[in-house]
Formats: structure tokens, C-alpha cells, sequence
């Protein structure tokens, strides 16, 4: 494993050339890398697979990507300016990556779960010339988290597959609903499929984002 900015474990590709694609995986807060590294034995073998580590520790074994605090009535603030900073050093380790490992730049697919989804957006609508395909599992668009020019940036070769439980108390099913106007706005291509579970990824919900995935990769 090549020593990057990010901490991160690899599933390499069957074979691996300079098309190979690539699939970057972020976890949500206060996980790590292992925890969406679980799908990898599952997804096509014929994609490079790097699940990243969030930077900032979160005892005892979790991280996150930005600081979030609760207040007594359950209310949440959240860091946007440590969150800007992660969107920044994820597209810096993209790049990074794809030239350590010699993958292909110009097929990239963010996996996010929750805080990750929310950083993968602004990944990728931010800088969308890095980025190819999004699974955006239980997480929503920030407006705030993206570059300041990011509506004159060129959206068309994006493509995002969207899922979202129901009954998500930790991220409201409503606020993934909301960030539909954004991808409409940008004529963004995506999916949006809802499943009734809470905050986490069904069964039929991986299998739907795997074959989704075997068609765009």
C-alpha cells in the first residue's frame, strides 16, 4: 500500500492497466475504512477498490470528516470549514491515487455512506472533472461544502446513483428529497430509489447500486 494522504485500504482489480476504473469508498462518521471495505469482495473484480480513512480521530476506533456537535435539544452544527477542507484533500487524494496505483483518472466512482455521501457530493459537483459515477447511500447535497464556481463547472458526464431509507432518523429522508433540485439544476444524471429502513443500506439496496453500477462503470 502506497503511503498517501489518506490512510486507506485497497481491493486491486482482476487485472490492472491504465484503463482499469477505480472505486473510492467514504465512510460515514464516526466509522473508518473497513467499514464499506465490507462490500468489496462483492462488487466486480475488474474495478480497483480504495476505501479511505477520515482524517479526523473519533475515539475509541471511529473518524470523521468533520467535527459535528449536538446541542441538548438534539440539534446539530457541523464545521463546513473543516468539511471544505476534506472535500479538498478527498479530490487531492484522487489524483494521488490514480497516479500511485496507475488507474484510470477519467473513470472514478465515489461511494459514500452518510457524511461520506455528503462529502462525495461536494467531491463531485465541486470538481465533477474528477469524478464519473457517485453511490450516494443515506447522505444529501451541502451547498455549502461546494466551490464557490461550482455552477458554471460542466455537469454532463456525471452520473449518481441515490438511496435513501424512509424512515432515517439520523439524516431525514426530506433532506435527500431537497438535494434532487440541485442535481436538477445542474442536468446532473441520476437515480433516486427510497427503501423502507432506517439509517443504513438494505439488502436489495446494495444489489440495486451493484448492477447500477455494472452498468456505468
Amino acid at each position: 500500500m502506497h503511503n498517501l494522504s489518506l490512510h486507506h485500504l485497497t481491493r486491486p482489480a482482476t487485472t490492472v492497466t491504465s484503463e482499469t476504473p477505480v472505486l473510492f469508498m467514504f465512510h460515514g462518521y464516526g466509522s473508518n475504512e473497513e467499514d464499506l471495505f465490507s462490500f468489496a469482495s462483492e462488487l466486480p473484480s475488474d474495478i480497483f477498490i480504495i476505501s479511505a480513512q477520515a482524517p479526523y480521530p473519533l475515539p475509541p476506533q471511529g473518524y470523521a470528516w468533520y467535527a459535528l456537535e449536538f446541542d441538548i435539544n438534539g440539534a446539530k452544527w457541523s464545521d463546513d470549514e473543516q468539511a471544505r477542507q476534506s472535500r479538498d484533500l478527498i479530490a487531492n487524494f484522487i489524483t494521488e491515487a490514480c497516479e500511485a496505483y496507475s488507474l484510470n483518472p477519467n473513470n472514478v466512482t465515489l461511494l459514500g455512506f452518510s457524511q461520506g455521501t455528503i462529502l462525495s457530493y461536494a467531491v463531485a459537483l465541486s470538481y465533477p472533472e474528477k469524478v464519473k459515477n457517485v453511490i450516494a447511500l443515506s447522505g444529501y447535497v451541502n451547498n455549502d461544502l461546494l466551490a464557490v464556481n461550482y455552477k458554471e463547472k460542466d455537469h454532463s458526464n456525471l452520473n449518481i446513483y441515490v438511496s435513501h431509507g424512509t424512515v432515517d432518523q439520523v439524516l431525514p429522508i426530506e433532506w435527500a428529497r431537497k438535494s434532487k433540485n440541485t442535481l436538477d439544476e445542474l442536468s446532473i444524471k441520476y437515480i433516486f430509489e427510497e427503501y423502507p429502513v432506517g439509517h443504513g443500506v438494505a439488502p436489495q439496496n446494495f444489489y440495486s447500486f451493484k448492477n447500477w453500477l455494472e452498468t456505468v462503470k
